[in-house]
């Protein structure tokens, strides 16, 4: 019952109210899904994943009690929350072992889902979605649709990252285009995505092996996400420094400048 208490402190009060069909101490399966408002094959279908504990077995009927009522509601809300079904279902049995609160886990939650870019998808009107570009230059929305910077919906546009479309604007205000900003994006997009997921099993697999104190998950997530940004703007740095480096010693550099005039002559020509 402690964990029917947990769930009823994080998500409102009980279902079981009186006069209420869910304050019967036992229901069978279709008597469940009206309560739950559930269909019987998704019960079902939960039960045989081992997210929703099995009924008691009399004669031939299975009988659901108020914990199954519960355990219902709280599937459907983390559900909402975006977790899979075996995912809710090892959250749930290390709940029910006692090894993790659910409260706690649900303030972990909230603080894994906060935004580490403060960059958000979001919907503009064409004029919001030139003055974010800061130009009106024939072709530059075409352009942003073409290279999937923004969606057309309709009379608005679904810009997919406001922060990286003003990256794009000021390397093309130097000189870059925006397909060569957009590729560079994707290149870079590809190797942190790498990154990130190394690092997320590197510290999985010291979680795993009790190297790692998770006495306060929540400030623990706060710290990564501080320090791994700035780790991550620090290391970019400096292997940037190197390679231009690199770039310089080799002589190249010197001549980048005669090259690029000499492709845009002929590119003209």
């Amino acid at each position: 019952m402690e964990v029917l208490e947990s769930v009823a402190a994080a998500f409102g009060p009980p279902l079981m109210a009186e006069g209420d069909d869910s304050a019967r101490n036992e229901h069978t399966i279709d008597e469940l899904a009206a309560v739950a408002k559930v269909p019987s094959r998704t019960i079902r279908f939960y039960q045989s994943r081992g997210a929703l504990m099995a009924p008691e077995i009399r004669g031939r009927v299975a009988y659901y009690g108020p914990a199954h009522v519960e355990r219902l509601k709280l599937i459907a809300q983390l559900q909402d929350r975006g977790l899979r079904i075996d995912a809710i279902r090892d959250l749930m049995a290390s709940i029910d072992k006692g090894e993790l609160d659910l409260v706690e886990w649900l303030g972990v939650e909230q603080e894994v889902q906060s935004s580490w870019s403060n960059d958000q998808p979001r919907t503009v009107t064409e004029d919001e979605l030139y003055e974010l570009a800061g130009s009106r230059r024939p072709g530059l929305l075409g352009e942003l649709l073409r290279l999937k910077f923004a969606e057309r919906h309709g009379d608005v546009f679904l810009l997919h990252s406001p922060a990286l479309l003003a990256i794009a604007m000021k390397l093309e205000a130097a000189g870059v285009d925006l397909e060569i900003g957009a590729a560079a994006a994707g290149t870079l997009r590809k190797h942190m995505a790498r990154a990130a997921e190394d690092l997320v099993e590197f510290f999985v697999s010291h979680a795993d092996e009790g190297t790692i104190d998770f006495a306060d998950v929540g400030k623990l997530f706060q710290e990564l996400r501080a320090t791994g940004i700035e780790a991550a703007r620090v290391i970019f740095g400096r292997e940037m420094e190197r390679e231009l480096r690199k770039l310089l010693e080799s002589g190249k550099l010197a001549k980048l400048p005669g090259r690029a005039r000499r492709a845009a002559k002929k590119k003209r020509g």
